[in-house]
Parts: C-alpha cells; structure tokens; sequence
C-alpha cells in the first residue's frame, strides 16, 4: 500500500470548488490523503477506519482519498499498526506526512511543540497601573509567591511585564521599566531556575539588558521592526520572539486581508534579518485598534483561524479585557467565566498560546477542549 499528502494540491487547482476547499482545509486545519495499491480487504478495513475517524472518504479499487482534521491524522499514524500489521512502510510514510504540520516555537532553549498541546503563558504584572491587577504585586515574596503558584498549576511561560501598554497608558523611561523587571527576573530565575520567563516590552535597551540577564521570550507590541537595532539585538540571541500586529494608529478598509499583509511582511522582514522562523509566534493585537474594545476586536475573535496558513503559533491575549464590562458589564473580578469562553472559542480555531492571568482553571480548559479534539472512537473487527 502507498499513501501520499496531495493537501497541497488543492492550492494550484483554479475552479472555484476546489479554492473553497483550500481555504476550508487552511482554515480547518485540515489534510488530504490519498491511498493507494491496496487489496479489496484493505479497501473495505480502510474505509471503515477513516469514517471511525469522521473523515470525508471517496474510494474506488484503485485509490482512496480522504479529508481528514490534523488530530485524526495524527491518531491514524499513531493506530496504524493496530488495523494494518503488515504495512509499517505506510506507517513511515504517515509519520512523515504529518511532521510536517507539527508547528515548533523556539524560546531560547526551549522547544515548544505547540501541535501537542498549547502553550500556557501566565502574566506576571509588575506595574502600578496594569488594567487588571497592576500593584497587587508590590514585594518580591509577593511576586515569588504567585509565580509559585502560576508555575504550580501549569504555566509553561512567565511573562514578566515593566510597563503596561493598555489604552492609554503612560510610558516610562527603559531606567524605570529595568528598575521594575530586573531584581524579580533574577529573584524568579534563582527561585525556579526551570521556569521559562518572557518580558513584555517595545524598548530597544530594555530588551539589550533582559537577553544578557537570560530570558527565553521577548514580547515586542510593536512587531521588533520600528528600531532597525531590534533586528540585530534578535537576530544575534536565541530567544523566541512575540511579534504583534497593531491598527492604533491607522483604521483598515479591510481587515483580514490587511493583517494577512502585515504578518507576511512581519514575517519577511524578521526572517530577512537572519531570525529563524521558528522562533517568531504571532499576536493579533486585540485591544490595540484606533477603537478599544470596538468591533475589530470582535472581528480578530473570530477571523483567528485566517492566519493559520502561516503555520505560525498564534497567541489568544483577552484575558479580563474590558470588552467583556462594555459588552456584558462585568466587573474585571467577575470576567473570568467569560474569559474562558473567548478562549475556548479561539483556541478551537488554532491559537496555541494562551496569555492568562488565571493559569489553573485555563489548563482544566485545555486539557478538557484537547481531549475532546482527540475523541475519536476507533474500533478494530480484526484485533
């Protein structure tokens, strides 16, 4: 038996069926496989193992060809032995197909498998006036002790934030912003010397002294390109870069499309430095519209799943943002229920790194959400 991916195949076609199917399997997340030379018993064993795993099949005697989510790929490559035990060739070939959807970000030393599972990223605020708990955290036993607990209840990432950059926010000078961020870098480092830490900033010397102090993540909401010195100081470290998309200064005629502009040439411009690709995650930038909370934040929600043709993890960053008060008129206390629907909704259209400030009660989100994904009920007549 053979089996090739022809998923990209359907990006050459010009009929108009098949451009919709493309953008549906883009979107979706989807693949297309197609087997062949196999015998009348497989035909008939494999049919019935790819509508177990809810695929769209259209077989004759001389191939099959079926469309597939990207879980069920992976879970076909990972039960192919148990229905086919002399077809371990077909079972490397899968494994290969499906390497290539597997999306990495590199943080330093650290790997993320972001097709696995996501990425808990938990919000470490270290300012006065944070829109949600900006000086709760006023002592370093303070700072250590929700760290602790961050890390304790599943954060794979601690973002530690020197300045806010919420709507209307003062900007402080980089002597400042280190003032706040160095000493609690360093005291996270030598109390869990594991934990991976990103820092939040847009300032050129800030991010120079955070890299020599060795955090793995910068978060630039300015996308790394408005200080050519940016792309050297990146290209010359190790570290994954967060790259945000931002319409405050300037309104769009169309949205998506103007986006899918900006992170192609985003991504150009960081890759043309000498930056792996790997490193680079994507933000779309809610919150960051000439209109706070207005309807391209909605319209961001909900087009999320326009960007994953760029194979790119996207970051959700919504987190007790002030949309859910003037929506639903919720104290930022209370948005947490709401919260989590929001991400829920968009982790379901491909963001993988989720930007929190509630760390356990979004990993019960995720590892619930992934087994659901994973929940195909497979049964094997011939075990």
């Amino acid at each position: 038996m053979l089996v090739e991916d022809i998923t990209n195949s359907l990006a050459k076609a010009t009929d108009f069926a098949s451009i919709a199917l493309n953008a549906q399997v883009q979107r979706q997340q989807q693949i297309v496989l197609r087997f062949s030379q196999y015998t009348r018993e497989q035909q008939v064993d494999l049919t019935q193992l790819c509508h177990q795993l809810d695929g769209v099949v259209q077989a004759s005697p001389e191939q099959l060809t079926v469309l597939l989510n990207q879980p069920a790929g992976y879970l076909l490559t990972k039960r192919w032995a148990d229905y086919f035990h002399d077809q371990a060739p077909v079972q490397i070939q899968l494994t290969q197909i499906m390497k290539q959807y597997d999306v990495y970000w590199q943080a330093g030393d650290h790997r993320f498998n972001l097709t696995k599972r996501p990425l808990i990223y938990g919000i470490m605020n270290i300012t006065p006036d944070s829109f949600f708990d900006g000086g709760q955290y006023k002592t370093k036993d303070d700072v250590l002790k929700h760290v602790g607990t961050m890390l304790q209840a599943g954060a794979d990432v601690i973002e530690v934030n020197g300045q806010t950059t919420r709507p209307g926010f003062k900007e402080v000078t980089p002597e400042e912003e280190l003032n706040r961020t160095l000493p609690y870098i360093k005291a996270i480092q030598q109390a869990f010397p594991k934990a991976v830490i990103a820092v939040d900033t847009y300032k050129y010397p800030v991010m120079q002294q955070v890299l020599e102090a060795g955090v793995s993540i910068i978060n630039d909401v300015n996308g790394f390109t408005d200080d050519p010195r940016k792309l050297k100081l990146m290209a010359d470290s190790r570290a994954g870069l967060l790259t945000m998309h931002s319409s405050r200064e300037h309104e769009y005629m169309d949205l998506t499309t103007s986006m899918r502009d900006f992170f192609e040439q985003n991504l150009a411009e960081l890759t043309r430095a000498g930056i792996d690709i790997e490193r680079i995650a994507l933000d779309q930038g809610i919150g960051y519209s000439q209109v706070a909370h207005g309807e391209q934040d909605y319209a961001m929600m909900r087009n999320i799943d326009d960007f994953n043709y760029l194979r790119r993890p996207m970051m959700v960053a919504i987190s007790r943002k002030g949309y859910l008060g003037l929506l639903l008129g919720l104290k930022k206390e209370d948005r947490l229920p709401m919260t989590l629907v929001t991400e829920t909704a968009m982790m379901l259209k491909g963001g993988r790194i989720l930007r929190v400030h509630d760390v356990g009660e979004t990993k019960q989100m995720v590892t619930l959400l992934e087994r659901i994904q994973k929940g195909y009920w497979l049964v094997n007549d011939h075990a």
